[in-house]
């Protein structure tokens, strides 16, 4: 949790950086960088299935990679410009003492080594591309960017993945707390966006950003974490679990970040400016923001249950049905009317599968107090 405390930082700027810069290249630029130091998360959250991070060189070691963190989300404001050379070398300490690290860790392990030496492969080429594009501007500097994330992602898709070692319940909490510093980063731009006074408006709108925010962590936290966690664990050790892992948690945890994301962006303008319409582009950080999330949703229960959550889908549907609403109406309407949306479903699942949703949550309960 303590190393997760540099991502709040590294979360926070990537909004700034949308609000900065209020335009669709501003929200391809966030989205971008944020994917990369998801990335870079997601190499740390495997790393401590395999080691200690409290125990001798190996507490050292992420502290460094804390104050690279940090180095790169204060450099993201400027990633396009005169910080991203910054970026791009604190990035590359960073995934470089990761990859360091599982070398050490896999000294005894023939299996983890093999899969090391592959992810080093992509993992070395993404630094590569990431410092080679911080020498070009916007948009080659993007397009180079996002090659150097697409390997670094699709690097993990293509090599052995039985050799991984995964502490699954440790695992799951990880991106569960993730997910709780980007809903917290949504409640920060509540805070931000009000700076310029509070009136009634404002307080309306800080009351319906928190809802709207518990929302989100209701959808997931009420019964999907429980079932992917026990899903997760009840998987043999190996390929299987692996890539359940990869898929479920490191890959499709993303959009549902993103979607938090850009929420926080929408909410921080509407706290600014709650009688005003949004603009389009923080419309559909709200709208858009909402069914990225549900959209992430449907496809982490799709991967792993293989069934289908229509429901999600169709609120994702509806919150981008109603993004010229979003953008006509004033941001405070807005914001009630996203909140309703999430709501409404919360309020369907719970009566539609109340029975199924009680079994889930008791049996929870009883797992934790045995």
């Amino acid at each position: 949790m303590f190393f997760d405390l540099v991502f709040v930082v590294a979360i926070t700027q990537c909004t700034a950086l949308m609000s900065h810069e209020p335009t669709w290249t501003g929200v391809a630029q966030s989205m971008l960088v944020l994917g990369l130091l998801w990335w870079t998360w997601i190499g740390y959250a495997w790393l401590t299935s395999v080691v200690d991070p409290e125990e001798g060189g190996v507490r050292l070691a992420m502290f460094a990679a804390m104050a690279a963190v940090l180095v790169a989300a204060l450099s993201v404001p400027h990633a396009f410009g005169d910080d991203a050379l910054t970026l791009a070398i604190a990035y590359g300490a960073v995934r470089a003492a990761h990859v360091a690290l599982f070398v050490i860790a896999s000294y005894d392990a023939p299996l983890l080594r093999h899969s090391v030496a592959g992810f080093s492969g992509s993992t070395a080429l993404g630094i590569g591309l990431v410092l080679v594009g911080s020498f070009f501007e916007w948009p080659a500097q993007g397009i180079i960017w996002l090659v150097a994330l697409a390997i670094d992602v699709g690097g993990p898709l293509f090599f052995w993945s039985e050799g991984w070692q995964l502490v699954p319940g440790h695992f799951a909490e990880r991106h569960g707390l993730i997910i709780i510093v980007a809903l917290g980063e949504s409640i920060v731009a509540l805070g931000v966006g009000a700076d310029g006074g509070l009136g009634g408006s404002e307080i309306v709108a800080a009351i319906l950003g928190v809802a709207l925010a518990a929302g989100m962590w209701w959808v997931y936290f009420d019964v999907s974490a429980i079932t992917s966690t026990r899903r997760l664990e009840s998987l043999p050790p190996g390929r299987e679990q692996n890539e359940y892992a990869r898929d479920c948690y490191s890959i499709l945890h993303l959009p549902m970040v993103a979607g938090i994301v850009l929420i926080a962006f929408a909410m921080h303008d509407t706290l600014a400016h709650t009688d005003e319409p949004l603009a389009a582009v923080p419309a559909f950080g709200l709208a858009g923001g909402v069914a990225v999330y549900f959209l992430g949703h449907v496809a982490f229960r799709w991967r792993g249950f293989h069934t289908m959550k229509w429901m999600r889908f169709a609120t994702a549907a509806v919150a981008l049905a109603l993004l010229p609403v979003v953008h006509e109406v004033g941001a405070l309407v807005s914001l009630a009317i996203m909140t309703a949306v999430v709501w409404a479903l919360i309020v369907y699942e719970s009566i539609r599968y109340a029975e199924a949703r009680d079994e889930i949550r008791h049996n929870h309960a009883q797992g934790d107090h045995h």
